[in-house]
């Protein structure tokens, strides 16, 4: 009895019922080693070991497996995020504050996947949940400044906070922070930052 050739054993591949999900999976691991750069539909189907054309039967189109990937993490950070409130103390400027370092220790430990999530102009955010995924995470941020700072307009000021938050992500990344303030750590300058837009903590 002969051996069942390679096309034959690739048919059974994209065939599988789990192709959407591992070719997900392949794009995030993908993502976690190489970077956005990397995210091509050849490499994630090679990855998951079919055909580059089999990702277009549950993705017509890369944007929207780039989405998809995108979404895996919100949901990610959507947990890390559930978790540091959960432990988190009652004072909404604590939680505030807690919020900012698990969004912070996410950015720097996945910053392939950090990188993309936010990319709304590449990304179709309108397909697959994706904000559906993202926006309540604000949402939550929103919520939270509201009650530190109930006489703000909650939205944009949970906007400027995000901002400063992503762009002391980006620094601190690139090692750019370090060298200009001499800080071995982001605590200081997140505390900095929560005071610009919060205002000084009780303790203060």
């Amino acid at each position: 009895m002969s051996e069942p050739s390679p096309m034959g054993e690739s048919s059974r591949n994209e065939s599988d019922p789990g192709l959407r999900s591992r070719l997900v999976d392949a794009g995030v691991a993908l993502l976690a080693t190489e970077g956005v750069q990397a995210l091509s539909l050849r490499e994630i189907a090679r990855r998951a070991g079919v055909s580059h054309g089999a990702p277009r039967r549950y993705f017509p189109t890369h944007l929207e497996l780039l989405s998809a990937i995108a979404r895996r993490g919100f949901e990610q950070l959507g947990v890390s995020v559930g978790g540091t409130l959960d432990s988190a103390d009652a004072d909404p400027r604590e939680r505030t504050a807690a919020l900012a370092r698990t969004y912070l220790r996410f950015a720097l430990e996945n910053p392939g996947m950090y990188e993309l999530m936010f990319r709304h102009d590449i990304l179709e955010s309108g397909h697959l949940g994706l904000r559906d995924t993202s926006l309540p995470l604000f949402g939550v941020l929103v919520e939270l400044v509201g009650r530190v700072r109930p006489e703000a307009d909650a939205r944009r000021a949970a906007g400027a906070l995000w901002a400063n938050l992503h762009g002391l992500a980006q620094l601190w990344r690139w090692g750019s922070l370090q060298l200009a303030t001499g800080d071995a750590d982001f605590e200081p300058l997140l505390q900095v930052c929560l005071t610009a837009h919060l205002g000084p903590g009780s303790g203060r």
